[in-house]
This record gives C-alpha cells, structure tokens and sequence, in this order.
C-alpha cells in the first residue's frame, strides 16, 4: 500500500462499470464525454448516427464555409459559438493572420468550448470569447474599436451538449428540471414563465414559435401549472393530446417543448435584433451566412435578406436555401431539418 493510501484508510469509490452498450443515463455515458480517453466509444456513437452525449456535431460545415467565401486574414464572428465546431473550421481557414470573435450568451458551455479552442492552439490573438447574446453584435464590435467585419456566421440552433444535459431542461427523455435557459443566470426558468402565463399568451406562443395546430386547447391544458420536472410537463401534454396516435403526440411534446423553449429565450425578439443589425457589422462586400432550424426562424431570415436586397444593403442573397446531402443526414440525423442562407453586404458606404 503506499503512502497516499494507508491500509486502515477507506478506498476510494469506484466508478460505475460502463460497457459501451448505451447506457441510459447522461451521467453514465461518461466514455462519451471524454473523446480523447475514449476515441473508439465516440467513434461507434459517431458510426451509429448519433451524437454523443455532452458534445456537437456541427451541421454544413463545408457549406457554411463556403458561403462565407474564407480566406486567409479575414476578421469576423461566430456569433453562436456553441461547441465551437463551426469556429474551429472558421479559425483554420483565416489562417494565418486572421482573428474571429466567438459570441455566446452561455455561461456554462462558453468556458468549456474557450478552452477547447485554446488546446487546439489559437490564442487571444486569433480568438476571442465574448459572453453575449447575437443580438449585441454591434456592442461587440464598437466595444473592441471595430467599424466592421469581412464575416459573420450565426447557427441558430441549440447545441446538442445542452440538449442532452437534463439538468438544463430541454428535453424529454430523462427527468430533470423544467428550465431551458440558454443563459440560467437571467430571467425566468420554463416552469416560472408557465406557472405565471396566461392560456392567451401561450396559445400565441405555441402557434407563432411551434407552428402548433391546436395551440388553443393545449393552452387550456398548460397555462398557469405548476410542473415539478420536464417528465411532468411531457406528460401534461400528452394528457391532453390523449386523442391523438401515439406519432402525432410526439410531435405535439416537441412542438410545445420548441415553443416554450424560444419565448423563454425571447429568441425571436433576439433573431429580430441580429438581423438589423447585421448590415451595419459588415464591411462592404462581407458576407453573413445563417442556419436555421425551423421555419419560424428561416422565414425572419429569408425576409430581412429579401428586404436589404431590395433596399440596396445586400448586393446579392442566396437562391433559396442550402440543405445536407443524404450523407450528412444519415450520419446526423439531426441535420435533417437545417436551412442554411448567405448575403453579400453592398459595396456603398
């Protein structure tokens, strides 16, 4: 016995035994979550379609990258930075000479995906974290002396490491707190702003942020409840959907999860924000490129695009949207319903 561990003392507690064979719980995929100990665990999860547990696979990586036009020494953002997949293919294309700030309004996963780009090499030279929402892109730049930048690239959707987190509350498949914060340190949780809104309100919210046909009768069922956990609320709605097949019931808990998930985050009055915004942080001949997730979100994009255009700010949009080929479909499922946009910023002053 050494030193550090005397015979009389207590051993510590050994891990629990993990097989590899997916094990339910988030805590226990813990091979999952450490990819440089356990490459060949996340390589099977990668092989199967799935994403594994506490990371993200980044969606159109290629497309994005070309639709921002990349090259050497450019200057720009990635205003959602999330797991810093996009911002790490970003990086090594503005190589060498180029610098990226990385927006992210998370306090949790911010400092995490900070320090996963830092081993990979890129300094505060090249890379910079800045704790915001995307809407405060212009803050961000006037913050740091910039008139502009040659990019900005935006992934609206949620990272899967929050997604599959349960203490964070955006899914349903295990129990855990009604939340889903982006940021949990501002504002209300899910469980608040349900217990405090109005069946009114949340029926606007689930027609306006889910495309829900029955946003009546669930806001009926839902509004001004007390919900313990996400299983509660699941099955709050599933209780009220009970007329339903067992596949439209589904949807309808994604939906609402979806619709709660976007007026607790105020996503939309943030997207609408960001895209003002968006001509005045780019230098002429700068492009942005946005993915989206939902038609909610694709729609706001497809018209502030059409509107700059038309009003001279954009000198040129994409021709309709960009998706993943069947590859990327099948090896990310997750992918499947991702819409990616690009416009030029006018060469006017």
């Amino acid at each position: 016995m050494s030193e550090d561990f005397p015979a009389d003392a207590p051993r510590p507690p050994r891990r629990k035994r993990y097989s590899g064979k997916n094990p339910r719980r988030f805590e226990d995929k813990y091979k999952e979550r450490n990819p440089e100990q356990y490459p060949d665990t996340v390589a099977k999860v990668l092989a199967s379609g799935k994403t594994p547990a506490g990371s993200h696979v980044p969606i159109l990586v290629t497309e994005s990258l070309d639709a921002l036009n990349l090259r050497p020494g450019l200057t720009g953002i990635d205003a959602t930075l999330g797991h810093g997949g996009h911002s790490a293919a970003i990086l090594e294309k503005i190589s060498p000479g180029g610098k990226l700030l990385g927006l992210d309004v998370d306090p949790i996963e911010q400092p995490r995906t900070e320090a996963r780009l830092r081993a990979m090499g890129y300094g505060e030279e090249v890379f910079e974290a800045v704790r915001s929402n995307y809407a405060g892109i212009a803050k961000a730049l006037a913050t740091r002396g910039l008139e502009g930048v040659d990019f900005i690239y935006a992934d609206l959707g949620c990272s899967s490491m929050q997604f599959d987190d349960p203490s964070r509350g955006f899914s349903f498949k295990t129990d855990g707190p009604l939340d889903m914060r982006m940021n949990p340190e501002r504002g209300l949780s899910a469980a608040e702003w349900l217990e405090r809104v109005k069946p009114e309100k949340l029926a606007e919210a689930l027609a306006l942020n889910a495309d829900e046909p029955r946003p009546e009768t669930l806001a009926e069922a839902l509004a001004g409840r007390k919900f313990p956990g996400t299983l509660a609320f699941a099955e709050a709605i599933r209780a009220a959907s009970s007329k339903l097949s067992p596949e439209a019931i589904d949807l309808t808990i994604r939906r609402v999860f979806q619709a709660v998930r976007i007026a607790v985050n105020e996503e939309f009055t943030a997207l609408d924000a960001f895209l003002r915004a968006l001509p005045g942080c780019l230098k002429p001949g700068g492009r942005v490129a946005i993915l989206t997730f939902h038609s909610g979100e694709d729609r706001r994009v497809k018209k502030a695009f059409q509107a700059g255009l038309r009003d001279g700010l954009y000198s040129e949009i994409s021709d309709g949207v960009i998706t993943a080929g069947p590859e990327e479909r099948h090896h990310n499922p997750r992918s499947a319903s991702a819409k990616l946009r690009w416009a030029e910023k006018a060469n006017v002053a």
